[in-house]
């Protein structure tokens, strides 16, 4: 096999699974296509009926042939019902040799592990945790898993590069026509973000549902003209409250809690922290605290923010009730509260995949974000972040908006703890890359933060006297005095079985099988 080494210093296959890999160059340097995709044209007559009561009916009405590639969409987190559902359905069918292309795969989607075994599922495109992923990193699954983050996704769907036969959409409601939100019903799960360019570019649409009302059903979310089929089942399609995981709740450790607020004096100190600020978090434990802090601050100084974005919770439903942001932009609703917020404020605005960070757009959103905070398994000397493995090798996680929002916000910070357990955080080099190092501006832990000397701010940080400001090496030697010792390197085979994609669709990093 024959590499490349790649601007990450990654060394990259130039073919993998009959694919030529383009090697990732930098942002703003890699692929680039000037047209959309464009899925198969369906015709609808006016005596056809549209519902039907039987999900193998509707999968034959599609035509899904062995080989083909299938999706779904995630808004339910480790609520999601309708992946199994669909791929049980499938198995007995006697279809094989199928690609799931979902928005994400959660712990709740173990019961498909035996069909990776057996052939019947052979690769996965998208961020992927639990068992799954763990199945994957010890080579369970015959072809590639190829990690994106949600906005390389939304760009592989249009451009081409993933043509989705068939895709399956959990539809809380739907009216006899197809037309799809996620406010209503027993099964509300709020946006539907991630589903939007599965309806708009797969050859055929299927939307599954619990709750058939009649029609229009409104507000419409995924309209009626992107749907072949509307299944009616018996059946959950999901549980609601599995939209909120243990990632998904505010830290109360207090070096969690120190981090979160460090993160905020970074901001303070940056001079974003004004009028007409825009804000995302990720959903880990501390940034939905560092959100807290946040929210205190601009109380106290009268700030008034433009957007918050992201996936909408609790905290950032909040600070739009109090008058601290004009409006949410929601590609993905992680509580229940939020999901009421986007039903009845209509400052809370739905969102697509799309328009939220896909970069061969016309502008999405990402672009115009002052500051993100976001977290990481492991952050190295050049700040290049690891989201996907643990340390010893295995995937364990995905990678979510990580990647997206650190290119395109102003400021970028990483909030780690220097230690989980006995693992450093801060290495010599990270086991896989999900955001290159030249995306990231600050790395905030429990003793001390590191600027990168490459951002536009770390002249600005680095005078500030209130900042606890050390170099990335040292915050590394504090760590591993710590532990009294270096981490060891994870033992792996020379199988890739994983592949990060860079939002733009080069290749900034591959996983290696992992020995058992």
């Amino acid at each position: 096999m024959k590499f490349n080494t790649n601007t990450a210093n990654r060394k990259i296959p130039t073919e993998l699974h009959g694919r030529k890999l383009i090697p990732f160059s930098g942002k703003g340097k890699g692929p680039y296509r000037k047209r959309k995709y464009a899925p198969k044209i369906r015709k609808v007559s006016a005596s056809d009926n549209k519902v039907l009561k039987s999900l193998r009916k509707a999968i034959k009405k599609s035509e899904l042939t062995d080989g083909e590639t299938i999706s779904f969409h995630h808004h339910f987190r480790n609520g999601d019902f309708l992946l199994n559902i669909v791929c049980h359905e499938i198995a007995k069918m006697g279809l094989k040799d199928i690609r799931l292309v979902p928005s994400s795969i959660q712990g709740v989607h173990k019961e498909i592990l035996p069909y990776l075994e057996k052939g019947i599922i052979t690769s996965i495109n998208c961020g992927t945790s639990g068992t799954i992923a763990d199945a994957i990193s010890h080579g369970k699954m015959e072809g590639l898993l190829t990690i994106r983050s949600h906005g390389g996704r939304a760009r592989s769907i249009e451009n081409g590069d993933v043509e989705i036969d068939v895709a399956f959409i959990a539809s809380p409601t739907s009216d006899i026509y197809g037309n799809i939100n996620g406010v209503y019903g027993e099964y509300a799960c709020g946006s539907l973000g991630y589903a939007f360019p599965d309806a708009q570019f797969a050859n055929h649409v299927i939307a599954v549902t619990n709750n058939l009302v009649p029609f229009p059903n409104t507000p419409i979310s995924i309209s009626q003209e992107h749907v072949d089929t509307v299944v009616e089942l018996d059946k959950p399609i999901g549980d609601p409250s599995g939209i909120v995981s243990t990632t998904l709740r505010i830290t109360r450790d207090p070096k969690g809690l120190k981090i979160a607020r460090n993160c905020i004096e970074v901001l303070k100190a940056s001079g974003l922290l004004k009028d007409g600020f825009s804000y995302q978090s990720g959903a880990g434990g501390t940034t939905l605290a560092a959100t807290n802090y946040l929210r205190e601050y601009m109380i106290s100084k009268k700030i008034k923010g433009s957007f918050a974005m992201g996936g909408a919770t609790k905290s950032l439903v909040k600070m739009l009730e109090d008058g601290l942001f004009k409006t949410i932009l929601d590609v993905q609703s992680f509580d229940t509260y939020a999901v009421n917020s986007l039903l009845n404020n209509l400052n809370h605005i739905e969102i697509g995949a799309s328009q939220y960070a896909n970069p061969f757009t016309s502008g999405c959103v990402v672009n115009l974000l002052d500051t993100i905070i976001l977290g990481g398994t492991e952050v190295d000397v050049n700040f290049n972040v690891n989201t996907s493995t643990e340390s010893d090798g295995r995937i364990m996680w995905g990678m979510g908006g990580h990647q997206d929002t650190a290119e395109g916000a102003k400021l970028t910070i990483i909030a780690v703890p220097l230690l989980r357990g006995r693992i450093p955080i801060i290495v010599d080099d990270v086991i896989s890359i999900n955001s290159p190092g030249e995306n990231i501006d600050v790395v905030v832990t429990e003793r001390g933060m590191a600027i990168n000397p490459n951002s536009p701010y770390y002249s600005i940080l680095k005078r500030n006297k209130k900042l606890d400001i050390k170099s990335i090496d040292e915050l590394k030697k504090i760590a591993e005095d710590l532990i009294s010792g270096k981490p060891k390197k994870p033992k792996t085979t020379d199988r890739i079985v994983a592949m990060i994609e860079y939002r733009d669709g080069s290749v900034l990093d591959v996983i290696y099988q992992v020995e058992d």
